[in-house]
């Protein structure tokens, strides 16, 4: 036991090990907190983009000094480049995405890796002025942190946090609904460039501590393990620094108890959080998905349950097995429907209740109206059931009332089998078209666009409907006083009537 205390305390003696657990903490969570607000964006390139784009303020600011006043690595002078570059480099990507028909996301890829290879070049140029290690920029040296550099991300980290706690509901809004902020007179671009400003400011001040890689994947990593985990953006903030800190103490143990690379370390930990959490987070996670998944009824299944009910009233559940593929799940779709109010069951008898029917009788009605359109198209017999038992689960209202409109709305099947009146003319106070009703149907006139001479109907004639005619073809109406009426598809489908 006493090992496995040394183990963690010894490297906690080191004074680099604190420097780099103090430093890399900093930018965690700032980068932590920040991050969440770049993913909810979807700027998460964005923030590769500034931190690649940089090395060309910082070739800029190191060659500046050196020329003007013969100093070499003046780390303000560097900074101020960094922030500098970064800057033009928003800049550049909003004026060529706003005044041409590039995209952002391409204006982004254009801009900084223009800017980045200028940078390569004047480093390469200048190489007799400026001496700066490449790899170092890339990759960072977590454990060689130096006190300018804590200084520098104490203080950014403490403006950029202060900036987003006092705007926050700002950044909120237009983070989710740019439009509706925009609406209610919020400054939206204004908010974006102070945004940005404090995206910049996080990847300036932590790039020459951790690296290019380091502060792109604490920009994102432990904003999207957070994500996994809540939907409100406080709470997500607070998961989001504080999977960042775990990722720095995580990942420099992991690098003293290696001998591996500091930023490589802390990264390789900080996507291990975020393997974790995408496999168990109680949400969103691939084994809740999972779960839910094996919880959940296909429709299809669910569908040709009811649909065997109605034709049977009420069954045994081993013969809705027997007739149904997939028996394997017919239990588990049975005690789902019953759930939902749509079956009763009685030990092994299964019958629908009055919602199950009705739910059924849509899908009934979807059936016999799929059969007669695949009758009409000219199907062979005896693929029109097979076929229209596939296509029954295309039922939506809107996909169905277009069938049946374009059929002249069939009362039977092409098998003589009687279709499913639709439910909503089954409700009293309905208004529907006229070509909907059934036999036996009664209503109130409530708009008529026909000429008057044509039908003789008026707003406020009460009407009940009689057997069609002619194959169907032929609607027959009879006022309170006897008179029949006789009409087409057309002008049925022009008459509005109030159902009692």
């Amino acid at each position: 036991m006493s090992s496995i205390i040394q183990l963690f305390w010894e490297p906690l003696q080191e004074t680099f090990f604190q420097k780099a657990l103090i430093g890399g903490s900093f930018v965690a969570v700032v980068c932590g907190v920040t991050g969440c607000l770049v993913i909810l964006r979807r700027m998460s390139f964005l923030g590769d983009a500034l931190s690649h784009a940089m090395i060309a303020g910082v070739a800029g600011g190191y060659l500046f000094m050196k020329l003007l006043f013969g100093i070499e690595a003046y780390a303000p002078a560097m900074l101020i480049g960094s922030l500098i570059a970064a800057l033009m480099t928003v800049a550049l990507i909003g004026f060529v995405s706003r005044m041409s028909r590039i995209k952002e996301d391409t204006a982004i890829g254009i801009m900084y890796t223009g800017i980045f290879a200028g940078g390569v070049v004047l480093v390469s140029v200048f190489r007799n002025y400026i001496h700066i290690d490449l790899m170092h920029f890339i990759m960072g040296d977590v454990l060689g942190v130096a006190d300018i550099d804590l200084w520098t991300s104490a203080i950014t980290s403490a403006l950029v946090l202060s900036v987003i706690i006092l705007f926050f509901r700002y950044f909120q809004v237009t983070s989710f609904d740019p439009v509706m902020a925009a609406s209610i007179g919020m400054p939206v671009v204004l908010i974006d460039y102070v945004f940005t400003t404090c995206v910049s400011l996080v990847v300036v001040s932590a790039v020459s501590m951790v690296g290019v890689i380091l502060v792109v994947g604490l920009l994102v990593t432990p904003a999207a393990t957070a994500y996994l985990l809540s939907d409100r953006l406080d709470r997500m903030m607070i998961y989001a620094a504080f999977f960042g800190v775990t990722s720095v103490v995580g990942g420099l143990y992991l690098c003293v108890w290696l001998d591996s690379a500091g930023g490589g370390a802390i990264m390789l930990f900080c996507t291990f959080q975020f393997l974790v959490v995408l496999l168990a987070a109680p949400r969103y996670g691939l084994m809740a998905r999972w779960l839910q998944l094996r919880r959940m009824v296909p429709q299809q299944l669910a569908e040709d349950v009811l649909g065997f009910l109605i034709r049977k009233d009420s069954s045994d559940i081993a013969e809705i097995k027997a007739d149904i593929k997939n028996p394997g799940r017919i239990q588990h779709a049975v005690k789902n429907l019953a759930s939902q109010g749509l079956l009763s069951v009685k030990g092994r008898i299964v019958s629908l209740t009055e919602e199950g029917r009705k739910d059924a009788a849509r899908i009934l009605r979807a059936h016999r109206l799929w059969e007669a359109y695949l009758d009409h198209v000219g199907t062979p017999e005896w693929e029109i059931h097979p076929k229209a038992h596939e296509l029954e689960h295309v039922s939506d209202a809107e996909a169905i009332g277009y069938l049946d409109d374009l059929l002249g709305h069939p009362v039977k099947d092409p098998h003589g089998q009687e279709i499913p009146e639709d439910n909503t003319c089954a409700m009293p106070g309905a208004v529907v078209s006229l070509s909907f009703l059934r036999s036996g149907r009664e209503g109130q006139v409530e708009k008529v666009n026909v000429p008057a001479d044509k039908t003789g109907l008026k707003p406020g004639d009460r009407l009940r409907m009689e057997q069609r005619r002619n194959n169907g073809a032929v609607w027959v109406a009879v006022k309170e006083d006897k008179t029949e009426i006789e009409m087409d598809h057309d002008t049925a489908d022009n008459i509005f009537i109030k159902c009692f």
